[in-house]
C-alpha cells in the first residue's frame, strides 16, 4: 500500500474542509479569535495583506474621481427608520448603544448609567448617515455626481462567526454616490462592479461571474444589486462584493435635493458598493492547500523569504553579507506599483522553511556556503510542491524575479479558473438538479456539487423552495447571460434564462 504523503495542515481539504480553513488561519498567524465573541484580531501577516488589497482597491477608486473620507461609527436610530426595506433588513444585525458612561455599583462593578435620549446604533452600513451629509453637501446640479468612499469597520451581530468570512466586527470600505439621473448612477454602479472583478482576477488570482441579484437577495432598499462571485474549492459560491443602484429610495429618506438645469427641485440618484476583509477568506479558500496558505504575489503580505544557512561560526560573516547584499537588490526592484518585499529569517531551526510555506509567502531562497561559491541561490515557490527547489545563479534571479512572480500569479489564477470551469453544470433535469447538490450521491461526500447553470422561472417561490430543500441559492443573474428559453428547474414553468444556483457561505 503507498504511503500517503505527510501534510503540513490536518485535517485535510478532503477531510474535513472547514476544519482545514480554520486551520490554514492559525498556521499561516494571519489572524485569531478575540475575547469578545464573534470579533477577530487581524494579525500582523493578515493585516499586511489587508493593507495590500487596500491600496491596491483605493487606486482604482481615485482614477475615478472618487474621494475618501470619514463618517461616524454611531447611527441616530431614527436615521434607520427613514427608510423602511433598509431597516427591516438590517434590524436583526444591529448593535445598539443605550447608555453614554459606566458608574461603580455597589457590589465595586460597573454599571451602565446615564441612559441616551436616543438609542445610537453602531454602523452596519453607513447609507442613513452619509445620506444626511449628502442632503446638506447638495443643493444644485453643479453639486453633482459627489463620489465618496470611506475604509472603516462595521459591526453586524453574527451568529455563527468565522474568522474573516463572517465576524461581528470586520474592516471594509463602502462608497457612497449622489447623481443627477438614473443612468448616469446605474454606470456608477457596474463601472464599481468592473474595479471588483479586476481586482479579484488580476490582484487576488481569484476568477469571479458577475450578475445581479434576485429580488430576495437584494441589499435592502436597492433596486438593483451586482454581484461578483467566486468558487471556492468545496465547490461552494463566495460573495466577493457588492455594488448597489439605490434609485431615488435613500434620497427621498434622507431628502438628497438638488436644483436642476430646468431650476425645479428633483431627487438625487445614488449608489452604494462595498468589500471586505472577506476578500482575505476568499483568497485562503482559492488558494490554500494542505500544507497551509498560498498568497498571490501581487498581493501578498511579502513576497520572497531569504534563509541563510550557517552550520560553523566561520561562515557566518561571508553568508550574512552575500544575505543582505541579496535583499537590497532585490528591494530596489519594483513589482506592480509597490517595491519588493524581502524577509529574512537567521533563525536556526530546521522547521522555518516550512513555516513560510504554511504562511504562503511566494518564494523561498536558501543561501548556504555552497550557493555563495557557486554565486547562487536555491529556490522553492508557493505554487510548487515543498520538495521541488532548484538552484540558479543570483544574477539571473533578480533579472528575473518579476516574471517568476508574474508566473506565480497566472499559475494560481489557472487553477482556479480550472476549478471552476470543472464544476460548473448545465442542469435541465430536476432529479439531475437534486443530485448534484445532495453529498450522499456524490463520490466525495465533502463537496458540494458546484455551480448548476439552470434555469428558473423567476418565481421567488421557486427559489424559496430550493433553498429550504437543498440549502442552494441563485447566486446571480450573469449579466453575460444569453436569452434562452427552457423550463425552470423547480416547477416547469417557462424560463427565458439561466441563472447560477449554488451552496454559499
Amino acid at each position: 500500500m503507498r504511503k500517503q504523503a505527510k501534510t503540513a495542515i490536518t485535517p485535510t481539504r478532503a477531510k474535513d474542509y472547514p476544519v482545514w480553513y480554520q486551520q490554514v488561519v492559525k498556521a499561516s498567524d494571519m489572524a485569531e479569535n478575540s475575547p469578545v465573541r464573534g470579533c477577530m484580531v487581524i494579525k500582523p501577516w493578515g493585516y499586511a495583506l489587508w493593507e495590500n488589497i487596500r491600496d491596491v482597491l483605493d487606486n482604482m477608486f481615485k482614477e475615478t474621481g472618487v474621494k475618501n473620507a470619514y463618517f461616524p461609527l454611531f447611527i441616530p436610530k431614527r436615521f434607520l427608520e427613514k427608510e423602511a426595506e433598509h431597516v427591516e433588513g438590517f434590524a436583526k444585525e444591529c448593535a445598539v448603544v443605550t447608555h453614554h458612561r459606566l458608574e461603580g455599583g455597589e457590589d465595586g462593578g460597573l454599571v451602565p448609567a446615564g441612559p441616551l435620549e436616543e438609542p445610537l446604533v453602531v454602523r452596519p452600513t453607513s447609507e442613513t448617515i452619509i445620506g444626511e451629509s449628502f442632503s446638506r453637501w447638495v443643493s444644485s446640479y453643479r453639486d453633482l455626481p459627489l463620489l465618496i468612499n470611506q475604509w472603516c469597520n462595521v459591526v453586524r451581530w453574527e451568529l455563527r462567526p468565522r474568522i474573516f468570512l463572517r465576524t461581528s466586527e470586520f474592516l471594509w470600505q463602502e462608497g457612497h454616490t449622489a447623481h443627477v439621473g438614473p443612468n448616469e448612477a446605474m454606470e456608477r454602479t457596474l463601472q464599481m462592479l468592473d474595479i471588483y472583478e479586476r481586482l479579484a482576477e488580476s490582484y487576488l488570482a481569484v476568477p469571479v461571474i458577475k450578475g445581479e441579484k434576485t429580488v430576495s437577495e437584494r441589499f435592502p432598499g436597492a433596486v438593483n444589486t451586482y454581484t461578483v462571485e467566486a468558487m471556492v474549492q468545496d465547490r461552494k459560491a463566495l460573495q466577493a462584493g457588492t455594488s448597489h443602484f439605490l434609485g431615488q429610495n435613500f434620497a427621498r429618506a434622507s431628502e438628497i435635493k438638488y436644483q436642476s438645469t430646468q431650476e425645479k427641485e428633483e431627487y438625487a440618484w445614488t449608489t452604494s458598493w462595498g468589500v471586505s476583509t472577506r476578500l482575505i477568506g476568499a483568497i485562503i479558500m482559492t488558494h490554500g492547500d494542505d500544507d497551509g496558505l498560498v498568497l498571490p504575489p501581487k498581493i501578498a503580505s511579502s513576497h520572497i523569504v531569504l534563509m541563510p544557512i550557517i552550520k560553523k561560526p566561520e561562515h557566518r560573516n561571508a553568508v550574512m553579507d552575500y544575505t543582505h547584499a541579496l535583499a537590497r537588490e532585490l528591494r530596489e526592484i519594483t513589482y506592480h506599483q509597490r517595491k519588493i518585499i524581502v524577509e529574512i529569517d537567521c533563525r536556526e531551526t530546521g522547521g522555518r522553511g516550512w513555516d513560510w510555506i504554511k504562511k504562503g509567502i511566494p518564494i523561498r531562497v536558501e543561501i548556504g556556503p555552497r550557493d555563495i561559491a557557486q554565486d547562487s541561490v536555491f529556490l522553492g515557490r508557493r505554487d510548487r510542491g515543498p520538495s521541488e527547489k532548484e538552484s540558479i545563479p543570483k544574477g539571473q534571479f533578480v533579472k528575473t524575479i518579476v516574471s517568476i512572480l508574474d508566473e506565480i500569479q497566472k499559475n494560481l489564477f489557472d487553477r482556479a479558473l480550472r476549478l471552476r470551469e470543472e464544476n460548473t453544470k448545465q442542469i435541465d433535469s430536476k432529479d439531475d438538479f437534486y443530485a448534484f447538490f445532495t453529498p450522499e450521491n456524490s463520490e466525495r461526500p465533502e463537496i458540494h456539487g458546484g455551480f448548476a447553470l439552470s434555469h428558473w422561472c423567476g418565481n421567488q417561490a421557486c427559489e424559496e423552495k430550493i433553498k429550504e430543500d437543498l440549502s442552494v441559492t441563485i447566486r446571480c443573474i450573469p449579466l453575460d447571460a444569453e436569452k434562452e428559453t427552457g423550463t425552470c428547474i423547480a416547477c416547469g414553468g417557462k424560463s427565458p434564462m439561466r441563472v447560477i444556483f449554488a451552496k454559499a457561505y
